[in-house]
């Protein structure tokens, strides 16, 4: 995990005491960073990595150590978090890998998106995500999969016209696709099952597909179907491996 996803995982860390700011960032050089013990000098830059102004760190670090119980261990190396404080660090800010992959798929798509339009869509479905709010990343992360599909149909003429051949062999009123806004008039199943008869996306695009859109049905409306974060990585990597990803 990258710390600027820790904090912005962490609710009002602005406002936090110094001493938790520091245990927070110490936290994540321990775990994420794999580094032993720091000094006021790595702290700092971490602190600054993220923008944020370091409390006076030769003021708080001795101070944190002299505490009975200390909250570090002053070591020849550096300061370390104390044993009891780095447990109840764990419990507190810790997550499953799945979610911390997840988490990362998210975080590093922008530079593989250059539309800021699908850039929108994966802010909200991360930003849903990280505050444990399922439901509505998976509707997210489907708008984001979409979007990209038709955009992805439309950059390209051969498939565009592919696509407009399946529409018209279908014998439907609606005419020819020829600006993206022109796939509001259709259903999203149905222009599934058209990149499908065209030919244009494979068969594992289209069962994905299939089954995402089946999910996003059962979540976007009200119900009582509970929602877990399992769903969700699920139905995020599926979106953004296997959809976004494949069609570039």
């Amino acid at each position: 995990m990258i710390l600027a996803d820790l904090i912005e995982s962490v609710p009002r860390f602005d406002a936090m005491s110094g001493v938790d700011q520091i245990l927070v960032v110490a936290w994540h050089l321990h775990t994420s960073k794999k580094i032993e013990a720091f000094d006021g000098e790595m702290l700092r830059r971490s602190f600054r990595s993220i923008h944020v102004e370091p409390p006076d760190l030769s003021v708080y670090l001795p101070r944190m150590a002299a505490k009975r119980p200390p909250q570090l261990l002053k070591t020849r190396a550096g300061y370390r978090i104390a044993g009891s404080v780095l447990r109840k660090l764990d419990a507190t800010y810790g997550k499953n890998p799945t979610a911390v992959a997840v988490s990362q798929i998210l975080s590093t798509l922008p530079d593989k998106l250059p539309d800021l339009n699908e850039q929108v869509f994966l802010k909200e479905a991360l930003s849903c995500y990280r505050i444990g709010a399922f439901r509505a990343s998976i509707v997210m992360a489907w708008n984001l999969a979409y979007d990209h599909l038709r955009r992805w149909v439309m950059a390209d003429a051969a498939r565009l016209n592919s696509f407009n051949a399946a529409l018209a062999a279908k014998g439907t009123k609606k005419g020819a696709i020829a600006k993206l806004e022109d796939f509001d008039d259709l259903k999203e199943s149905d222009v599934i099952e058209l990149c499908r008869s065209s030919k244009i996306i494979g068969k594992n695009v289209v069962d994905i597909l299939r089954k995402e859109i089946g999910r996003r049905n059962r979540v976007a409306h009200p119900s009582l179907v509970t929602v877990t974060q399992h769903q969700a990585d699920d139905a995020i990597s599926d979106l953004v491996n296997n959809v976004v990803l494949s069609l570039s």
